[in-house]
């Protein structure tokens, strides 16, 4: 009899460090192998591109340190002062520059998830468009590779707001928790459906493996979550990222398992993405009404919060988008190095 084909979610050892893309990710890569501070020039962080390679690997790396970790790296530094204190400068400057491209940014929750409900009129720059109707498997594997990176960790972030929110808003945060990690069933996890799909399309499951591929606007999409989530400061930032990406999974998902069908990626890569198409479908509802209506009774005064952490969620995806649609375009990998 054969050997039973181990599981794509088996536990594996802690990812590796990725390659460094300037001063401040050298200075993270180095104080990490090395256990010392990490040493940049005083100026490093101010005049660093908030939505570059560098600033945003930086952040990726700090972040990680809440989640998996890296090999070799002691799990003491998760909470290393030197660390956070270049961590907290990169997150102002972040923070900083969402603003500034957002100066006309949603105030109330009613403006922001408005247009999220109505499918665009022109969807030319859309994803899920675009991969549905044309797109190509080695787009397909290009994008899973790249999301990967949140997906192996689907809903992580989130559960940081839990603990900062009561009543109505905690109770239907902890339903659609529930729901994405499995409802008490390892298999169904939803981590766990995306390295299916991976393995599908002829991809690395493990956790972080296609760090060293990803281009800072993806970086910067996952780095948002984080820095959401760490900060209890910013809860309202999070629920109103929570919402939007629930208002708008139903449809991609929908487009998106229909790309995977067009193009033959297999059953566990179709299956994914119509598994959030009815799921994410009955969590709008709750996230709408349970998570974003609880905490506006409970404190109204994150209203502006909510809606800014949608807008930013919006913004980042755009960037994304703009991203891969236009190395594609050219017929060009969208990835800082070949799958292979």
């Amino acid at each position: 009899m054969p050997a039973p084909r181990p599981s794509p979610m088996a536990p594996r050892t802690a990812p590796r460090l990725a390659e460094e893309r300037g001063e401040l990710s050298r200075a993270v890569t180095r104080a990490l192998r090395s256990g010392g501070a990490p040493r940049y020039g005083t100026g490093a962080v101010p005049s660093a591109d908030p939505w570059g390679e560098d600033l945003q690997l930086a952040l990726y790396l700090l972040y990680e340190l809440h989640y998996r970790g890296f090999e070799g790296v002691d799990d003491a530094r998760e909470w290393d002062p030197d660390l956070l204190r270049l961590r907290r400068e990169m997150e102002t400057r972040f923070l900083d520059a969402l603003r500034a491209e957002l100066p006309g940014a949603p105030r109330t929750v009613e403006e922001a998830f408005a247009p999220l409900l109505v499918e665009p009129v022109d969807p030319g720059g859309s994803l899920s468009h675009h991969l549905r109707s044309e797109g190509e498997l080695w787009q397909l594997r290009e994008y899973a590779a790249l999301r990967s990176l949140y997906h192996l960790k689907e809903a992580d972030p989130h559960v940081w707001v839990i603990p900062r929110l009561t009543g109505r808003a905690k109770a239907s945060m902890a339903a659609v928790e529930y729901d994405e990690f499995g409802a008490g069933r390892a298999d169904r996890v939803h981590a766990r459906l995306f390295a299916n799909l991976m393995d599908d399309l002829g991809l690395d499951p493990s956790y972080g493996r296609y760090a060293d591929h990803a281009p800072a606007p993806l970086l910067a999409t996952v780095n948002l979550m984080s820095l959401f989530g760490l900060h209890r400061a910013l809860r309202g930032a999070l629920v109103g990222h929570f919402a939007c990406v629930e208002i708008t999974s139903s449809p991609g998902s929908r487009r998106l398992a229909e790309a995977m069908r067009r193009c033959g990626a297999g059953a566990a890569a179709e299956h994914f993405y119509a598994e959030h198409v009815e799921a994410d479908a009955v969590h709008e509802q709750v996230v709408r009404h349970g998570v974003v209506g609880g905490l506006l009774a409970d404190e109204p005064a994150l209203e502006a919060d909510i809606a800014f952490g949608s807008a930013a969620t919006v913004l980042l995806e755009d960037r994304l988008a703009g991203h891969l649609r236009e190395a594609w375009d050219r017929g060009d990998s969208a990835l800082r190095r070949p799958l292979g």
